[in-house]
């Protein structure tokens, strides 16, 4: 198939981009290139093909979600260059 060059400045308007020159026409090869191998794609039999929706056979195995103490508020306070009973002191970031 044959991409004109209204074709491909239609598809670069819609798309918000401009070609010009030698840019346009490595575009619209490029373009033709694109449909080439489409129609090859329809030469392939595929009527006995079932319809992939999954790409395989495999279920996801996931681990429980089980909550561990790795560390205690206690020592994670304890490097902190300024902290309160419970919480990190940082400085103010954000001002009304």
């Amino acid at each position: 198939m044959q991409i004109s060059e209204e074709v491909v400045d239609h598809i670069a308007h819609l798309a918000r981009l401009e070609f010009t020159g030698d840019s346009k026409k490595a575009i619209q090869q490029d373009m033709e290139n694109i449909v080439r191998f489409m129609d090859k794609l329809s030469e392939v039999e595929t009527g006995d093909v079932e319809p992939l929706i999954f790409m395989s056979d495999e279920v996801n195995v996931l681990r429980d979600d089980v909550a561990v103490v790795s560390i205690t508020q206690k020592e994670a306070l304890k490097n902190a260059p300024k902290h309160d009973s419970d919480y990190f002191r940082i400085p103010k970031v954000l001002s009304k």
